[in-house]
């Protein structure tokens, strides 16, 4: 690889890596802000939204600059059109972070909910997936990628689990229902989160093996 090509790629990584980082900080301040019923935190979450949908558009423009000065082929025409794909899912991550921090800043202004969920368990594994996704990037890792992918399955059921908990909830304490269904809603932005790190580490798959695996399930799960 010459290395002019050689260091625009490693800068391309870094760009994706801090986007990445803010994202991942997005969603674990958006999920402990519903933990801890922090107001301050959730709102934190939201106004800084806007800094990560400009760096999304800093990201390609970087990736759009290389392909036009350097014309690069093979392994890293891949890498770059996996970056341009992979660029829209951390913003997409970020949105739903802020989805989440509504939900929070609404549940701090309301009677703490007294049913059992595991939201926290839920939200560390989404949030493992996510970093782990982008860490196959970087290091070009299909195995961790596919790891990421058979990870999924496991967000899915925790989310159908959090509805029937929130179902019989309902039942139990409907004087709790629109906190209720703020719960599941943030839940349910999880598992979106999850499907995100999932369409990461399909791409990192391709991006290395030049392989499509969207929708086939059965290559990945452990």
């Amino acid at each position: 690889m010459p290395r002019h090509l050689q260091r625009e790629i490693e800068g391309l990584k870094k760009e994706i890596l801090s986007l990445g980082a803010m994202v991942e900080l997005s969603v674990r301040e958006a999920t402990l802000a519903i933990e801890t019923r922090d107001e301050v935190l959730a709102r934190k979450v939201i106004e800084k939204d806007i800094k990560i949908d400009q760096k999304e558009v800093e990201v390609e423009e970087s990736c759009l600059k290389v392909l036009a000065l350097h014309q690069p082929v093979a392994i890293n025409l891949r890498f770059i059109i996996a970056v341009l794909k992979i660029n829209n899912d951390p913003e997409r991550v970020a949105d739903l972070a802020v989805n989440i921090a509504e939900r929070a800043a609404f549940l701090a202004t309301q009677p703490k909910v007294s049913i059992s969920l595991d939201f926290a368990g839920m939200a560390n594994k989404t949030q493992l997936m996510l970093k782990e996704s982008l860490d196959a990037l970087v290091n070009m890792s299909a195995d961790l990628a596919r790891e990421v992918c058979a990870s999924d399955d496991e967000i899915d059921t925790m989310n159908r689990q959090m509805y029937l908990i929130v179902q019989d909830g309902i039942r139990q304490q409907p004087e709790q229902l629109e906190s209720l269904i703020h719960l599941l809603s943030a839940s349910r932005h999880l598992e979106r989160i999850a499907d995100h790190a999932t369409n990461i580490a399909e791409d990192v798959i391709y991006m290395i093996e030049g392989e499509i695996v969207r929708h086939r399930a059965e290559d990945y799960r452990l």
